[in-house]
């Protein structure tokens, strides 16, 4: 199969690449991300790549399978999306630190024939983060396209970031041992 990551992410780019494996990015523009306000929190990230794969079941060829990925962080049940400035970013840092909150990716697997869904949850705990390093990071980072307004893979995270439980690539937005168990299944169901 050509597998093709649909994610204009860097990062997903970066992780599906350590798998070894061959793939292309394909994007479409305007892609809906809206989910139903009543959709408990857990099923979000799933609800979302699901909604991603299907704009591109109609444009892929019979070879194809599409990975898409939606990646949300969680804290007391409310969802932290993309920050769209900076007082939004410092905001939710501040709600972060001294706090564990969870971090969920969703996955789709899609061919023209198939489609697996999943999602894969991770517990990150940060130190209480003093205002000047919320403020510097986000000054110096500009965490403007990340859920949470942090990716854990850069100054915030090495500063920051007290314990893990669960996979740190999903963290960074792909759960990639996941996704290679599942191209496995994949390959081995056709």
């Amino acid at each position: 199969m050509k597998i093709i990551l649909a994610s204009g992410s860097p990062r997903r780019k970066e992780l599906l690449s350590g798998l070894n494996v061959d793939f292309e990015i394909r994007l479409l523009p305007g892609i809906d991300e809206s989910y139903p306000d009543d959709l408990p929190v857990q099923e979000i990230s799933e609800f979302i790549a699901r909604k991603k794969s299907s704009a591109y079941k109609g444009s892929i060829s019979c070879d194809e399978l599409v990975i898409t990925a939606d990646t949300i962080v969680v804290i007391d049940g409310k969802v932290l999306g993309k920050p769209v400035d900076a007082e939004e970013a410092c905001s939710m840092l501040r709600l972060i630190s001294g706090r564990t909150h969870q971090v969920i990716t969703g996955v789709c697997l899609m061919t023209k024939e198939q489609e697996r869904v999943f999602s894969v949850e991770t517990d990150v705990t940060f130190k209480k983060l003093s205002e000047s390093e919320i403020e510097y990071y986000v000054e110096h980072y500009k965490p403007f396209d990340k859920a949470g307004a942090y990716g854990i893979q850069e100054w915030i995270g090495f500063i920051g970031v007290e314990s893990i439980q669960g996979s740190y690539f999903n963290v960074m937005g792909l759960p990639v041992q996941r996704i290679y168990s599942e191209l496995l299944a994949f390959q081995n169901s056709m």
